[in-house]
């Protein structure tokens, strides 16, 4: 039996006067998965999140969160209760105390895990006693994402969540979302930080001006995507190449680099046909199909 999607939308759409934010976005995020959410600023990735959330109107287009209608206020409050979402700007209210929003947040929740709570609290290095307008960006980075998964939420969402975070606050969240993915928490983030994204999602979703342009799964891509450099004793004709799955060729004297994003055997095997001296495959990194994508969007 397929599981019903956890996030699915069909030709999802908002606009701001002329200008759309997010044009016809179709997405099927599948459950018990980390999802990438990729794309620059200006994408359309905080507009889709908050479509999500119920937090603005869709201009068309629907799109349902834990099987419920995200345009349905009811059902968007329901659903609310059983995902946490971390934004972009971690607005939290700044007089109180660290303490003081932990306890508040807590009484809110019925699922509460206390366990949870002071595991991060000491991990994090979070001060009880501070105020969080005093706290550094990294900080109420770290608090906000305390509150969610103290929660052990069934959908967990974050818009940038390695924003102001040092190397080791990096390194700290991502065991986090792994840890909580491992517990049955699905996870949907977006970033503009590709190797984070790289380190520890299940499937990547690319959005470019609105659109989508990607859905896949790492390891789709790792095992499809070939950086392919061949060397021939003269210099070969780029047409020989022009096979199924080959996205670029570039050709420098005797030198070609093709950059496939399946079908890497057919290539090699042209290349063998045509007696080149040097073949080396090498797989691809997230960022190079990325920037790959985007530019050929």
């Amino acid at each position: 039996m397929i599981p019903e999607p956890i996030i699915q939308t069909k030709h999802l759409r908002k606009s701001y006067g002329k200008f759309e934010a997010v044009r016809g976005l179709d997405l099927c995020i599948e459950p018990n998965r980390i999802t990438g959410f990729l794309g620059a600023n200006g994408a359309g990735k905080s507009t889709t999140i908050k479509m999500l959330l119920g937090m603005i109107k869709p201009t068309s287009g629907s799109g349902t969160v834990l099987g419920r209608k995200i345009d349905d206020a009811q059902a968007s409050v329901d659903m609310r209760r059983q995902v946490a979402y971390v934004s972009e700007d971690k607005r939290l209210y700044g007089y109180m105390t660290v303490e003081q929003i932990i306890r508040f947040t807590r009484a809110c929740y019925a699922d509460w895990h206390p366990e949870v709570e002071q595991r991060l609290l000491r991990s994090y290095g979070l001060p009880p006693d501070r105020k969080i307008r005093a706290l550094s960006k990294g900080m109420r980075t770290k608090l906000a994402l305390l509150l969610a998964l103290s929660r052990r939420p069934a959908l967990l969402i974050l818009d940038e969540p390695g924003d102001g975070l040092d190397p080791c606050g990096v390194e700290e969240l991502l065991e986090s979302l792994v840890a909580q993915s491992s517990e049955g928490t699905s996870i949907f983030f977006s970033s503009h930080q590709i190797a984070e994204v790289e380190r520890i999602a299940d499937n990547i979703c690319i959005l470019d001006k609105g659109k989508l342009i990607m859905d896949s799964s790492m390891d789709d891509l790792r095992q499809s995507y070939r950086q392919i450099t061949l060397v021939f004793p003269e210099a070969p004709a780029e047409r020989e190449f022009q096979l199924a799955g080959v996205e670029r060729i570039r050709t420098s004297g005797y030198q070609m680099a093709v950059y496939a994003s399946g079908n890497a055997d057919a290539v090699v095997e042209r290349a063998r046909h045509l007696h080149a001296t040097s073949i080396d495959v090498a797989p691809v990194t997230l960022r190079e199909i990325y920037l790959q994508t985007v530019r050929e969007n």
